[in-house]
């Protein structure tokens, strides 16, 4: 079995825009403990099941890319697509936490063991960026800095140990529709990361680089901005921001109890996920 962990984007800049119009980004991203689960098992075919509390939310997906995964590396390994892949969702859908993602690469994770491929690690990799821009972040699992569409991937320094409180309103927030509302000149990112020894210099880190997307996301969606200013005022965060394009919001603090509080204290109506950064 196979962990797909929910992708936080600590903080997003759009830096630029390619001639073919997708936006050059520069991101940090870390991973909660909020996971999927992906598991594989020897088969005649290729067959997908889907289980757990979100599992109707994929209902209306045909084909998604757990499914598109496993056909793309049969493809590249000169193989039949055969195993019975089991899904079990608990990320949000369409939320900023890479749950497609996420999943498309535990499928890949999953399937090299089932089917004993011994693919070159950078082959794998670009297979993971012909899925999704997303997707090769989610299969190197780790903190990472992301640049160029968000496949460009370096390892990151280790993250501090901290608490964090997941949020979403229950609203639809598309990705392309945040970029068309995006407005404002491109960012100018430092060469250079300032380093954080703590929880208190990571916070403060994370508040020079911020996420260019939250005006278009609040323009769009206003509630996204009262999830902000929700975890800004809660006791003990240190940091509070958009993940993403949306509508999904976090917050950082020092254990996971204070996160646990905080949580306590939202409105009903609003999903949500307290546990630990990494």
């Amino acid at each position: 079995m196979q962990r797909a962990r929910a992708k936080v984007n600590l903080w997003l800049n759009v830096v630029g825009r390619r001639a073919d119009g997708y936006h050059l980004l520069d991101s940090l991203v870390g991973f909660a403990d909020l996971a999927d689960t992906v598991e594989a098992t020897e088969a005649d075919g290729l067959s997908l099941s889907i289980e757990g509390p979100l599992a109707g939310t994929l209902a209306s997906e045909p084909d998604n890319l757990v499914l598109k995964a496993a056909r793309r590396l049969a493809e590249q390994a000169g193989m039949a697509p055969r195993a019975a892949l089991r899904l079990t969702k608990t990320i949000p859908v369409a939320a900023g936490l890479g749950g497609g993602s996420a999943d498309a690469a535990a499928t890949l994770r999953a399937l090299v063991e089932l089917w004993g491929l011994a693919l070159p690690l950078h082959d794998l990799f670009d297979l993971a960026a012909s899925l999704g821009a997303d997707v090769p972040m989610c299969l190197a699992g780790r903190p990472s800095f992301a640049s160029g569409v968000g496949e460009r991937l370096k390892a990151a320094p280790s993250l501090p140990p901290c608490a964090i409180l997941l949020v979403n309103p229950g609203v639809a927030l598309p990705t392309a529709a945040v970029f068309a509302a995006r407005r404002g000149d491109f960012s100018n990112v430092p060469d250079v990361v300032p380093a954080w020894s703590d929880l208190a210099s990571f916070a403060q880190v994370l508040a020079q680089r911020g996420n260019d997307l939250t005006a278009a996301a609040v323009s769009l969606r206003p509630v996204v901005g009262e999830v902000i200013d929700t975890l800004r005022r809660s006791e003990g965060t240190h940091y509070a921001a958009m993940s993403g394009s949306g509508a999904t919001c976090f917050a950082l603090y020092a254990t996971l109890g204070e996160a646990q509080q905080a949580a306590a204290r939202l409105p009903a109506a609003w999903w949500h996920h307290a546990g630990l950064l990494g």
